[in-house]
């Protein structure tokens, strides 16, 4: 049973596997608007949306990195796809879909999936903040006209609001699912509450004839089974050109957004790792649902946070919500298109409720200001464009606070020298690295020290080549005065580098080797004690 994601056999009893499927039928039915939206969104047929929700989410669920995540054609691809479409047609995005899920494969080969520790947690939670804003203003297009929204390229806007007694019956039904939803687990859990949520309002709606959007008012979702299809574009270097930049992006977008979601599901289901996994999986998913087309997807915040927190904890889910979705274009397009939307977007809305980092809003006056800063500006960056960039600038941010502070704390003590009489020792304390050069060259007395210096690098750390050039200029400033300058406690790799070893001195006797994914304590000498 280790395959399904389970620890072991045991785990797998009639109680559980009830919740699994039950949960894989929640997500399916908040995965068919959410498809039928982006592909609105897109410019292309709803069938490409759900299929594409099928297809990524079928194959991320089998051998995706994480139990318990959810992926499918989302809205932060959608909005980079118009463009494509627009310009050359719907060929042309299942090729760059195939492509997209090529480059998403080499980063999984490479184990580039690592990198996503190198995003901070005020970054963390400018994401899910970012996304649980998105995921609301995604719901508000369900209580407008339909047809009224006009597609900017950035998503849906504008439109006209329903009438007034129309939305007030549609925001008591949205108020009911919430209701239902909170409710229910206090009650039982034997089914999760997003479903019952949905069945009450739906029975209700359905029972009493009430004239209210419904999932039929988007498009008919009904279908057959996804055909293999190869995208019928000129294989030409021109038209390499066209899906290249496009298909870079979209394997970005989705990468990030499914490793965050990965490490998301990962706090509430006590889980690490599987990082490289997911992107191997994410590929394979993106290149099957090129062939069958499909509109590629990534991982889905919203109905990964549906899924775990209706209790399911392994890949039965992930399976069942696709199975059911394509059960749904098969057989059950009728039925499915009576459900009111009011129901979904009251799930949607207890996701956004529920996925919001509340507790940042209490810890922004408690952290520093530029974890603040990071926090703030992610969430914005994300409404207003896209969560790549929101990403790459929250960590760009936050690495450039990182140097700023590690600058600052670069300071020597200067004593006698107790081996070589006459000699000033300065003692280095902070790592030297191009944030520190300069503060590193202020630290000394050129005209003023004895014939003799001592550098002792035993508290400091040589980062970088800026770190490298800042000691030869320092020896420069030395020879120039006609004074000697003596490196201690220096690693060997920087000996070697060192292009002015003819006028350094060097003590070599004692000096460390160490390389960038190695601590050396050079109290103790021994490896990995850390700094």
């Amino acid at each position: 049973m280790s395959d399904l994601g389970l620890s072991h056999e045991g785990d797998m009893g009639p109680a559980r596997f009830r919740i699994e499927i039950l949960a894989g039928l929640t997500v399916a039915l908040a995965l068919v608007p959410e498809a039928v939206a982006f592909a609105f969104v897109a410019g292309v047929n709803p069938l490409v949306g759900l299929y594409a929700a099928f297809i990524v989410g079928l194959v991320t669920a089998v051998i995706g990195g994480r139990p318990g995540m959810i992926s499918g054609a989302t809205g932060a691809l959608a909005v980079v796809m118009v463009s494509l479409v627009a310009q050359h047609g719907v060929e042309y995005l299942f090729a760059t879909v195939v492509l997209m899920g090529i480059f998403q494969l080499l980063a999984g080969v490479m184990h580039w999936g690592k990198f996503i520790r190198l995003v901070p947690h005020p970054v963390m939670l400018g994401f899910v903040n970012g996304l649980a804003i998105v995921i609301f203003m995604a719901q508000l297009g369900q209580f407008k006209v339909p047809g009224s929204m006009v597609n900017t390229g950035h998503g849906m806007s504008g439109g006209e609001w329903l009438p007034m007694s129309e939305l007030t019956l549609m925001l008591g039904l949205v108020g009911l699912t919430m209701a239902v939803i909170w409710m229910m687990p206090r009650l039982t859990k034997a089914i999760p509450a997003p479903l019952a949520g949905i069945a009450v309002v739906a029975g209700l709606v359905i029972a009493l004839g009430l004239d209210v959007p419904r999932v039929g008012d988007l498009a008919s979702i009904k279908g057959g089974l996804p055909a293999f299809h190869i995208p019928t574009v000129p294989l030409t270097l021109e038209t390499l050109q066209i899906i290249l930049p496009y298909a870079v992006i979209l394997a970005a977008i989705g990468l990030i957004e499914s490793l965050l979601t990965l490490n998301l599901v990962g706090d509430i289901t006590g889980k690490r790792g599987g990082a490289s996994q997911e992107c191997i999986a994410q590929g394979s998913a993106n290149v099957i649902t090129g062939f069958f087309g499909g509109m590629g997807g990534c991982a889905m915040i919203g109905q990964s946070m549906i899924n775990v927190k209706s209790g399911a904890r392994t890949r039965i889910a992930g399976i069942a919500a696709a199975l059911f979705l394509l059960s749904f274009i098969l057989f059950a397009a009728p039925l499915i298109e009576q459900i009111p939307l009011a129901s979904l977007v009251g799930v949607m809305f207890m996701v956004v409720i529920g996925t919001f980092a509340w507790n940042s809003l209490t810890i922004l006056r408690k952290v520093p200001l530029t974890d603040a800063l990071v926090i703030v500006l992610v969430t914005v960056v994300t409404v207003q464009y896209d969560l790549a960039i929101a990403v790459v600038v929250g960590v760009i941010v936050s690495a450039l606070a990182y140097a700023w502070n590690n600058a600052k704390r670069i300071h020597a003590i200067e004593r006698p020298s107790v081996t070589e009489a006459g000699a000033k020792v300065y003692e280095i304390q902070g790592p030297l690295f191009f944030g520190s050069a300069e503060g590193f060259a202020e630290l000394f007395h050129v005209d003023d020290d004895p014939d003799t210096v001592i550098v002792d690098f035993a508290e400091s750390r040589v980062v970088d080549q800026s770190a490298l050039q800042a000691i030869e200029r320092m020896a420069g400033k030395y020879e120039d005065a006609g004074k000697r300058l003596m490196l201690r406690h220096l690693s060997r790799d920087c000996h070697r580098l060192l292009s002015k070893a003819g006028h350094l001195m060097v003590d070599s006797d004692d000096d460390p080797d160490y390389e960038i994914a190695v601590d050396y304590d050079v109290k103790t000498g021994i490896l990995g004690a850390g700094h």
